[in-house]
């Protein structure tokens, strides 16, 4: 039985009444139409498509082609930070005054249970096999235990099939190799997209999205502005509505697919069954591609909430055109171990995939090492699960206790690593340049944050918070960042200021 999230804390199980609300936009000029005040539609233009800049864009070089000026000059709020991290780490001796990471979705919880479990004599194995090239979508032991790890944790019907897994690595962004976070790109190089193509997406969303189709294709994605108005019925009135009028096009492109991620990045939301169902009924009557990352989906920490994986279905509305993603990053504290999963009953796709393969391909060393980790069934539920799940209940209660104490607004939901939480209150005024200076600010004060602008919220104010790190970190942040920055903006926020004038 699916029991639903807890409500949103501090008055957010409504949406806020401020939100603004965006006209729908047609092909057809002449086409007016009215849409209930609890959907909104963005307009298709460059600046909500574009990924927002905060650095200096270097000037064009001479030995680079146009394309790769492009990918060299492109870089996001979301890179920004980190690589303004990866300059000034913080560590507890060597670096004590460095910058806190709170913005990327890492567990640091665990790394006690992973070094015993990895350090054990059977993670040493080394065959000549395991030196040598391989099937490029994983040796055919690892995507055997991958299926039988899906069939279980996602409580499938049916024993699932090792030959719908591929399996695809990650070594250095710079080289464009695949990984579960590109692999949304990845498709793009596989003929499943044109050009002059476009994905519907729900806002705000996983950031990383839009630069991985910036990067290796043209790809367009397709807003959805639903903010913090989590609800998949919302998302299929909408688009359909966007199909009765447009045809399937827009601006030229034509729509083909549409993304979900489940658990939700950032707003942490899991969706039940029947709004799957609904999803993936909405995809097949459109002949779209529903493609649902399930990377965060043994992450729930609440025991009275259960996640039901589209795995876990008895018979997919399209399973032609259904694809489920998932990898060990989240779901395992392990993103240094950088395998991507896609499972899909598409022949002509795992047949495509296959083709690029040999350009993203998994050490067999780790292939066997992540093999040994899946296989052990045991460890996994009896005491990393338990163990992982009682950390970030822990930690998810410490940061939004934090939070509630400080009077900030947040969404309060039992999975994932983060917390979606609401500062618009401490914005001067409400636009993106302002929710960017506190970006800035948080920066300055020694602690990353993502801003809403980088998952393409439609609402300035709102940060993704990372919990899932060691306490002591936690109260770093708040102490040194938080306190300091939000009184800062306190103190000029329009609330302040008018209580003042009457004072």
């Amino acid at each position: 039985m699916t029991t639903a999230a807890p409500s949103v804390s501090s008055s957010l199980s409504q949406p806020p009444s401020d939100t603004p609300t965006a006209q729908a936009v047609s092909t057809q000029e002449t086409a007016k139409s009215t849409l209930p005040t609890s959907v909104k539609v963005c307009e298709m233009s460059q600046n909500v498509l574009a990924t927002p800049k905060v650095a200096e864009t270097p000037s064009p070089s001479v030995y680079l082609s146009n394309r790769g000026n492009s990918i060299r000059q492109h870089q996001g709020i979301l890179q920004e930070g980190y690589v303004q991290y990866g300059m000034d780490k913080y560590h507890d001796t060597d670096n004590p005054d460095g910058i806190i990471n709170m913005g990327t979705s890492e567990n640091k919880l665990c790394y006690d249970l992973l070094h015993k479990r990895m350090t054990k004599p059977d993670m040493l194995h080394i065959d000549p096999s395991l030196l040598q090239y391989s099937d490029w979508r994983g040796h055919t032991f690892l995507r055997e235990e991958v299926a039988k790890f899906l069939t279980h944790y996602c409580c499938s019907p049916n024993p699932l099939k090792s030959d719908n897994v591929s399996l695809y690595a990650f070594v250095q962004k710079e080289s464009f190799i695949l990984t579960r976070r590109y692999m949304y790109a990845y498709w793009m190089s596989c003929g499943v997209f044109l050009v002059v193509d476009a994905i519907l997406i729900p806002t705000p969303f996983y950031g990383v999205i839009t630069e991985d189709l910036h990067l290796y294709s043209d790809v367009k994605l397709f807003h959805i502005p639903l903010d913090c108005e989590v609800g998949i019925q919302s998302l299929i009135y909408l688009s359909l509505y966007i199909f009765l009028q447009t045809g399937h096009l827009f601006q030229g492109l034509i729509i083909r697919a549409v993304i979900l991620m489940n658990p939700h990045n950032p707003l942490a939301e899991i969706y039940t069954p029947e709004e799957m169902i609904a999803f993936l009924e909405f995809a097949k009557r459109n002949e779209l591609h529903a493609i649902v990352d399930e990377v965060y989906m043994l992450t729930v920490f609440d025991e009275s909430v259960t996640f039901h994986s589209v795995l876990s279905v008895d018979s997919l509305p399209d399973p032609q055109r259904t694809h489920i993603m998932w990898g060990m990053s989240k779901d395992f504290a392990m993103a240094g171990i950088r395998i991507g999963t896609l499972y899909t009953e598409n022949r002509d796709l795992v047949e495509a995939l296959a083709q690029l393969g040999s350009f993203h391909g998994i050490s067999g060393t780790t292939q066997h090492q992540v093999a040994q980790l899946l296989q052990d069934r045991e460890w996994i539920s009896k005491e990393f699960l338990p163990e992982n799940r009682c950390r970030l209940k822990a930690a998810h209660s410490y940061l939004t206790g934090e939070l509630h104490d400080m009077g900030v607004p947040y969404l309060d939901r039992p999975a994932a690593l983060y917390v979606w939480a609401d500062l618009r209150k401490y914005l001067k005024e409400s636009s993106f340049e302002e929710e960017l200076s506190m970006w800035r600010c948080f920066l300055r004060h020694k602690v990353v944050l993502s801003c809403g602008q980088a998952f393409s919220c439609s609402t300035p104010g709102w940060f993704r918070i990372i919990f899932a790190d060691q306490q002591h970190h936690l109260q770093l942040g708040k102490s040194e960042c938080y306190v300091r920055t939000l009184h800062t903006f306190e103190l000029f926020s329009p609330t302040h200021l008018f209580s003042c004038s009457l004072s």
